[in-house]
C-alpha cells in the first residue's frame, strides 16, 4: 500500500513595512520622450538645455533625464496670456 502525503500551503501575510519605506518615484523622461511630448526635435531639446532655456534636467552619469513634473512646470511658466490682438 502506497501512502501519499498532501501538504496544504497556508498563505502567509506579506510583511508590512512602515509608511516611510514607501516612496513615490517621479516619472523620468529621456530626451526622445520630451521631444515627442513637446512636438520638437531632439536637437531642439539639446540646444534648449545648453542655453538654459528648456525644462530643468537631471544628469545621471552620461544620461540626461527630465522629471515629468518639471516639464509641466516649465510649460506653465512659459505660457503667456494673450491680451488684445496679435500684430
Amino acid at each position: 500500500m502506497q501512502t501519499t502525503t498532501h501538504l496544504e500551503a497556508t498563505p502567509k501575510a506579506a510583511p508590512t513595512q512602515p509608511d516611510h519605506y514607501n516612496v513615490s518615484m517621479p516619472a523620468l523622461w529621456d530626451q526622445k520622450t520630451l521631444a515627442a511630448y513637446l512636438g520638437k526635435s531632439t536637437a531642439w531639446c539639446e540646444r534648449a538645455r545648453w542655453c538654459g532655456e528648456g525644462p530643468k534636467f537631471i544628469k545621471l552619469g552620461r544620461h540626461v533625464r527630465y522629471k515629468a513634473d518639471d516639464v509641466l512646470a516649465w510649460i506653465d511658466e512659459s505660457s503667456q496670456s494673450r491680451s488684445g490682438s496679435e500684430g
